[in-house]
């Protein structure tokens, strides 16, 4: 997080998007604890930024087609743009790059340094049609088309703690990542690294109780998020099988420094070596 200023501007726009979209259908947050925690900051309840950044979701449409503004916050919004993506089932990759092109372009002229999302829906409302006409398969979208059902948000939680030693923590957290159907690993030590992944709900609600165990720290270092299209499976998307605890040849006086090398290789075999930098700020290898 930039600063307190953006952290105020942000909550304030979220506030009022939500009296705009008050129905669970239009606007869907992403990350309850985000936001949450974005409050505590702005409120003084908590001397801490978010360690997440707040993201949500607006469905809207245009015409009978039905589209998705998603936004995720940067610290620094508003002094720079968001991440804002728009979806489409209707519409092609090709179209909707070009569309996202064009949005982009508009913001970036119109709305530098200031709030943008409701600029960017009406800037969707008011040009979308164009892209839709495009679309090879407009002309037979009933008028009367229903919304689908709700669709599910993957997460994957990358958790930092300066150490974990605590045997009670340690079987808290295998017990708890089991308990709520997650997958991932845990490695204790100095530090110690946690990774969860499955449906959003369980994920937030495995933060929520970690966090509040007696730490010296932790945080979220890196989190992913996923809207999964009607067809796409939870555990298509997953790196791991179950949830285990990771020992890498412990080493230093204490035995409590993993080998970081093989944590690489660790996560290197699973796809997710690029997080090792997000970890420790040095390529692995």
């Amino acid at each position: 997080m930039a600063g307190l200023e953006e952290a105020e501007c942000q909550l304030s726009e979220i506030e009022l998007l939500t009296s705009m979209f008050p129905g669970q259908e239009e606007l869907v947050m992403v990350d309850q604890l985000a936001l949450a925690e974005l409050r505590e900051y702005v409120e003084g309840t908590s001397q801490y930024p978010p360690s997440s950044r707040p993201e949500f979701i607006i469905h809207q449409k245009v015409g009978a087609v039905p589209f998705a503004i998603s936004c995720t916050y940067v610290p620094s919004y508003p002094k720079v743009l968001p991440e804002i993506v728009v979806r489409c089932t209707k519409l092609t990759r090709a179209q909707l790059a070009e569309l996202h092109k064009d949005l982009i372009t508009h913001l970036g002229e119109t709305c530098q340094g200031e709030m943008c999302v409701l600029t960017a829906l009406e800037w969707v409302r008011d040009n979308a049609q164009r892209y839709i006409s495009q679309s090879p398969s407009s002309a037979t979208i009933p008028e009367d088309q229903a919304p689908g059902p709700p669709r599910v948000v993957f997460t994957r939680l990358w958790i930092y703690s300066h150490h974990i030693y605590n045997k009670n923590k340690r079987k808290n957290i295998l017990e708890w990542a089991k308990e709520l159907g997650l997958s991932g690993f845990s490695m204790p030590g100095k530090p110690g690294v946690v990774c969860v992944e499955g449906p959003q709900p369980a994920c937030e609600d495995f933060w929520a109780r970690v966090k509040c165990l007696t730490w010296k720290r932790i945080m979220i270092r890196h989190r992913e998020d996923v809207l999964l299209d009607p067809q796409e499976s939870l555990s298509s998307m997953c790196r791991f099988t179950g949830f285990e605890e990771a020992i890498f040849d412990p080493r230093g006086s204490r035995g409590n420094h993993m080998d970081l090398g093989q944590l690489y290789q660790f996560l290197s075999e699973r796809g997710c070596g690029d997080v090792f930098q997000l970890y420790f700020g040095i390529e692995g290898r």
